[in-house]
């Protein structure tokens, strides 16, 4: 049965009519799995601003125009474009769980994205902000 509102039980189908759960183990495993595909999102994202951070030479700032004679097919533009399809493959089946409106898988969702950024992506944030608050702009 498809539900179309939260709804709170053990049994859930997430993702594929094979992957359904109707005990309290098989249903605590699910949500471990959802937490740390979250958690593992969360990577992706940081390891695919790292890599796109290190394009940019020291000092050259965030908005500048890309340097177009630097060639299409680098190995960091590559690993760029493969990083960005994982994380969007990813993130694309963490909203499909989401969808299953089951309120475990919801809040184990939410739970893995949090500590992912906490623990991976937080520094990020106060990069930027770094960057932004040392601007001299008068």
């Amino acid at each position: 049965m498809m539900h179309m509102t939260f709804y709170w039980s053990r049994q859930v189908t997430l993702l594929f009519s094979s992957w359904r759960t109707d005990s309290w183990p098989s249903y605590a495993l699910t949500l471990l799995a959802c937490v740390l595909a979250s958690v593992f999102y969360q990577y992706l994202e940081h390891v695919r601003y790292r890599v796109r951070r290190s394009r940019k030479p020291a000092g050259e700032p965030l908005l500048s125009q890309p340097n177009r004679a630097a060639g299409k097919w680098s190995a960091k533009k590559i690993a760029g474009g493969l990083l960005f399809w994982l994380s969007s493959g990813l993130g694309y089946l963490l909203m499909l769980a989401v969808m299953s409106f089951n309120g475990g898988v919801f809040l184990a969702i939410v739970l893995g994205l949090t500590i992912g950024f906490l623990w991976l992506r937080s520094e990020d944030e106060d990069e930027i902000a770094g960057v932004n608050s040392t601007c001299a702009c008068a």
